[in-house]
């Protein structure tokens, strides 16, 4: 949308504005969150790049893009479009109407992999993300409040954020001292509870300075459900971005030492899920992972390296986090172990002209999310091995990663015969009694 309309739909409103710059998985979600609180009555624009022009005119015209099992986001999408208060556009105008910005952008980790996907290094590329910020800072009001989202390597609000907005508010001349920084980590969780994850959940947050903290707990509480969900105020921004990559390097950690422990189960011929099930009874191991075929997501396969590089990079230490990067070694490598495995089960040398069926190619189970799955190793790896692939997600129509259309009939799909079927991506759709029946009636499957 023109920013000419933007300006004038906001001065015929006496709702207060927020920017939320983003429109991926969490940001245009908590677009949606925002233009439904009933706590306040705000005007919600949503900015994205000249690239996401298909995003921003599909939000525009009436469907949403993105695609999850929780019924709220179509709910809470109907609610903007007939209170008219949520829209999206490109242009970076639109950061001057804001009394809130929220930064929801990617800032990504480039790994350097062999063809098994092997982390052999790593880069933090902070450029384009700073790009983002100094679009804030080109366009926004000197007192905004800027509520940072992302999660973003220790030390980038106090080193990157503030004196790159500070740098362009001084171009423009004007003060300083009424910006507002906050840091506060999205826990967003795609799926059935999408919504819920952002309002009814948890929350940490702080600011450059006290004011700030301030400012952000009151907005906060225009969108959380503080009475049942506290929030919790960390000393400063350096605190709340290290929790952020601490809790995912913490699971991602996890994961890693679950999937070592599954595949010494499998030389000892046990039955890791049985093993772990039994632990799990006691209430201090209730959490105790499970290997799956693969780490994906946007968190769990960069935050650790996004410590470890701010350990060295912006506090000078002369040591990384060798075991919170040795995590992600190893869980960039189950994929591989998937395909390794499944030819020693079917004493395979090799897959040449098998018909393989991957059920599932998005990294979590019921959402539409592909970004670093793991099922795109898998893929890669039976690709190579010659194998004759069919993928089917009821999620996802368009495999980006891949360039490929993905196949969402599922009764189309299981009437075909294949030789080995892999539930690649547990969906509720592939767990029902009448799926699972369907497979036991195919002849010859593995």
């Amino acid at each position: 949308m023109k920013y000419e309309l933007l300006k004038e739909i906001a001065e015929n409103s006496n709702k207060k504005i927020i920017v939320v710059q983003g429109l991926g998985f969490v940001g245009a979600v908590m677009s949606l969150v925002c233009a439904n609180t009933t706590k306040e009555d705000y005007l919600v624009f949503g900015i994205d790049l000249k690239s996401q022009k298909k995003k921003i005119d599909s939000i525009n015209s009436g469907k949403f893009p993105i695609n999850a099992s929780d019924k709220k986001i179509i709910k809470f999408y109907s609610n903007s479009i007939k209170n008219k208060n949520f829209f999206a556009t490109h242009d970076e105008r639109v950061f001057s109407l804001a009394d809130f910005i929220i930064v929801d952008i990617n800032l990504d980790v480039k790994k350097n992999s062999s063809e098994n996907g092997k982390l052999l290094s790593y880069d933090v590329n902070l450029n384009n993300f700073k790009k983002g910020i100094v679009s804030i800072g080109k366009n926004c009001k000197e007192n905004v409040l800027v509520l940072v989202e992302t999660t973003v390597p220790p030390g980038t609000c106090m080193k990157l954020i503030k004196p790159t907005i500070h740098k362009e508010l001084k171009k423009r001349k004007l003060s300083t001292d009424k910006l507002k920084i906050g840091h506060s980590y999205e826990r967003v969780m795609p799926g059935p509870n999408y919504i819920d994850s952002i309002i009814n959940f948890y929350r940490v947050y702080s600011g450059i300075d006290e004011t700030s903290a301030n400012e952000t707990e009151k907005f906060l509480k225009t969108i959380i459900s503080t009475d049942k969900y506290p929030l919790t105020r960390l000393m400063n921004t350096n605190a709340t971005e290290m929790a952020k990559v601490l809790e995912n390097s913490y699971r991602s950690y996890n994961i890693a030492f679950a999937v070592e422990w599954s595949r010494y189960a499998e030389e000892a011929g046990v039955n890791l899920y049985e093993i772990v099930n039994a632990i799990r009874m006691r209430p201090t191991h209730s959490n105790m992972m499970l290997p799956g075929i693969g780490v994906g997501g946007y968190c769990l396969t960069k935050d650790p390296l996004l410590a470890s590089w701010a350990k060295v990079n912006n506090f000078k230490s002369d040591k990384n986090l060798e075991q919170s990067e040795l995590g992600v070694f190893i869980n960039d490598q189950m994929p591989l172990f998937c395909f390794n495995f499944l030819k020693k089960s079917f004493k395979l040398k090799s897959f040449f002209n098998l018909k393989v069926l991957l059920l599932g190619v998005s990294y979590r189970s019921d959402v539409g999310d592909t970004r670093y799955s793991p099922v795109e190793l898998l893929y890669k790896l039976l690709k190579r091995d010659n194998a004759s692939i069919t993928l089917h997600d009821p999620y996802v129509d368009y495999w980006e990663e891949i360039d490929m259309k993905i196949n969402q009939n599922l009764h189309e799909i299981l009437n075909f015969e294949y030789d080995i079927i892999v539930i690649s991506t547990a969906h509720k759709e592939y767990l029902k009694r009448e799926t699972i029946s369907k497979f036991s009636e195919m002849e010859n499957i593995k």
